[in-house]
């Protein structure tokens, strides 16, 4: 290979070392209490069931931007039903709902279990300063 106008030569051991560190680096998994996220090689978003070893418990979206638009969609409190409205069906809506409150992105918090419904966290408006 080429890098630089340099030429470097691996062997075909290094070259597969070389490739499954690159695919370590590209994919990442975050486990929570009740939930896990993966960031994939080819750029999609794992939400699992920490722990869990079937697809009947993950929602795969196909960028982890994905996950943030349907968040900024949802209302300041939202339910399983209110992602169930965005097609999400049976258990997956449970999942996704458990995995915006536990994640550390997303600045909300679960306030009841039944039914699991999470409240976004109050932000001063743009402009304001808090204590004022």
């Amino acid at each position: 290979m080429e890098l630089d106008g340099d030429e470097h030569r691996l062997s075909r051991a290094e070259a597969r070392r070389l490739r499954d560190s690159l695919g370590d680096a590209l994919t990442q998994r975050r486990e929570f209490l009740y939930t896990a996220g993966t960031h994939r090689e080819d750029g999609s978003y794992v939400v699992e069931r920490r722990g869990a070893d079937s697809a009947g418990h993950s929602k795969v979206f196909e960028r982890y931007d994905a996950l943030e638009r349907l968040y900024g969609r949802l209302p300041d409190a939202f339910t399983a039903e209110d992602v169930g409205r965005t097609g999400l069906t049976g258990g997956r809506r449970h999942l996704v709902v458990r995995h915006l409150a536990e994640h550390p992105a997303f600045d909300c918090e679960l306030v009841s279990r039944q039914p699991l419904t999470v409240r976004k966290r109050d932000r001063p408006a743009e402009g304001d300063e808090e204590g004022d």
